[in-house]
């Protein structure tokens, strides 16, 4: 069992940053690909970034690439969303979650274990 806890949230004006924390706890971060997911009110969660146990490998949706990173810290058994030049459009409820695959994954179902997510609004 993992327990995971996000933080970082909040609102900021487009064009600003935000850096979400995942922190994890009951196992080490290592055991797991990790990943990003969103949910915009009325819309179902979707991907938006997934980086490998080693930290090597990394993946993004189409929508976010270019101004976010996503970044592992072993010794801190945390995982890291870095977002820049946010938009209206980022805003959503953004969750972690952990997957115990071979490979990263964008698909929700890969994933065993998520947090309770973290609020980001982004104004224009």
């Amino acid at each position: 069992q993992v327990q995971l806890v996000e933080s970082g949230g909040g609102l900021v004006q487009a064009g600003g940053s935000l850096r979400l924390s995942c922190a994890a706890s009951g196992r080490t971060l290592f055991s797991f690909n990790m990943g990003w997911f969103r949910q915009a009110p009325g819309k179902e969660r979707e991907f938006v970034a997934a980086i490998s146990r080693s930290g090597r490998s990394t993946n993004y949706a189409d929508s976010v690439k270019g101004r976010f990173t996503i970044s592992r810290d072993t010794g801190k058994n945390t995982v890291y969303l870095q977002m820049n030049s946010l938009k209206p459009e980022d805003t959503a409820i953004y969750y972690c979650a952990a997957d115990l695959s071979v490979t990263i994954s964008q698909r929700l179902g890969s994933y065993d274990y998520w947090g309770q997510g973290t609020q980001v609004t982004v104004s224009s």
